[in-house]
């Protein structure tokens, strides 16, 4: 078996340069929500210090002395830019899951030198979207991941695509790569493993008694481990040690669906679902997405409308969400077809309590946290 994982660079930092192709060698940010905090950087940002999550107002300072560019995030475009890099991966690859916003696994097991192909991706969607990613494959996605990151990290040597084609390259590699960049550690789960276990690299956790570490911490970090040692764990299409990036609730309609009502009771009764996944792995939405098409069956009925909603402020407040959702469901509708399937997209996920406030910002219901809990016993 063979995984690739294929990640935009710096995703919304990307996205704003391709407009602005002039700052390509001065450092950028972006920043979340009403200019809170800083959500993505370019390498040259990333050099100055400058830290995922913090506060725009601690940096500025440092942002005035070294003429950082900061952009205010544009939801609405990201998701658009994130639907066409999909589009073309999913015409490249045999097999593909969507990961997240800006990254996507592929099964190129049948492929036959899937390092050849990784460079071919690379260039395509550089071709013809403008945008650079990084490619890493390795034979369990959490080798893939890893490989991603080591594509990214030695550029210049790997050309962003970089394969553990064999056990000498994968130990080097898992020898220098500290534990907190394996996928679904983390900062918090990397102390701990430190801390209790004294493991500080992927090597260490490749290692690591299986037993001690579902005993210490849970069967998915056991499973991390063996997939480090190259032993599939995470099934192709789901299995994701890490949060979802990305939360999809769609329905084909058992019977004929003509009117706004309908749709607008399916699509509340979508938004609803997400927003309990969405509560349940602790994560607020920044982007919501709705759509409805017609049959792919039925040609001379034929329409598809979709809308990306920026939300005012990261929620998984199910009112929020499904006020969201019918109103871009109401923009998209045409009176006429026979609707087969709607759907809601949630994406650009914060997690819940790193929130940095504005005093200029639409405000959060009140009670809100409260409310969702009780429905959450409902």
């Amino acid at each position: 078996m063979a995984f690739a994982l294929i990640d935009a660079n710096s995703f919304y930092c990307s996205a704003e340069l391709l407009f602005q192709p002039w700052l390509r060698d001065k450092p950028v940010v972006v920043a979340s929500n009403n200019d809170g905090c800083v959500v993505s950087r370019n390498d040259l940002a990333k050099a100055l210090g400058i830290k995922m999550g913090q506060p725009v107002f601690e940096l500025r300072g440092l942002l005035a002395r070294n003429e950082v560019s900061v952009f205010s995030s544009n939801y609405e475009f990201y998701q658009s830019l994130s639907n066409r890099l999909m589009s073309i991966l999913e015409e490249l690859a045999p097999r593909l899951t969507i990961n997240s916003i800006d990254e996507a696994f592929a099964d190129v097991s049948g492929i036959a030198n899937p390092e050849v192909w990784g460079r071919y991706v690379r260039d395509e969607i550089q071709r013809r979207l403008g945008l650079p990613v990084g490619v890493g494959i390795g034979s369990t996605k959490t080798l893939a991941k890893l490989a991603n990151w080591a594509a990214k990290r030695w550029k210049a040597r790997t050309g962003c695509v970089a394969y553990l084609r064999d056990r000498t390259r994968q130990e080097k590699l898992l020898r220098y790569a500290p534990v907190g960049e394996v996928w679904g550690i983390g900062p918090r789960l990397s102390k701990r493993l430190a801390n209790e276990l004294g493991i500080t690299t992927a090597w260490q956790l490749a290692n690591a008694e299986p037993k001690l570490l579902r005993r210490h911490f849970s069967a998915t970090v056991e499973r991390t481990a063996r997939e480090l040692q190259g032993i599939q764990c995470f099934p192709f299409v789901d299995g994701s040690p890490e949060r979802k990036q990305m939360i999809v609730c769609s329905r084909s309609f058992g019977a004929k669906v003509f009117s706004l009502e309908q749709l607008e009771r399916a699509v509340v009764t979508f938004a609803a679902r997400a927003a309990v996944k969405l509560r349940q792995q602790a994560s607020l939405a920044n982007c919501l997405q709705v759509f409805a098409r017609t049959s792919l069956f039925s040609p001379g009925d034929s329409y598809s409308g979709s809308r990306i909603i920026a939300l005012p402020y990261p929620t998984d407040d199910t009112r929020d969400l499904a006020q969201a959702a019918i109103g871009g469901l109401r923009t998209l509708y045409r009176p006429g077809p026979t609707y087969a399937k709607a759907g809601v997209v949630l994406s650009q996920f914060v997690e819940h309590g790193t929130i940095t406030g504005d005093l200029f910002a639409p405000k959060p219901r009140s009670n809100s946290e409260q409310l969702m809990r009780v429905l959450g016993f409902v």
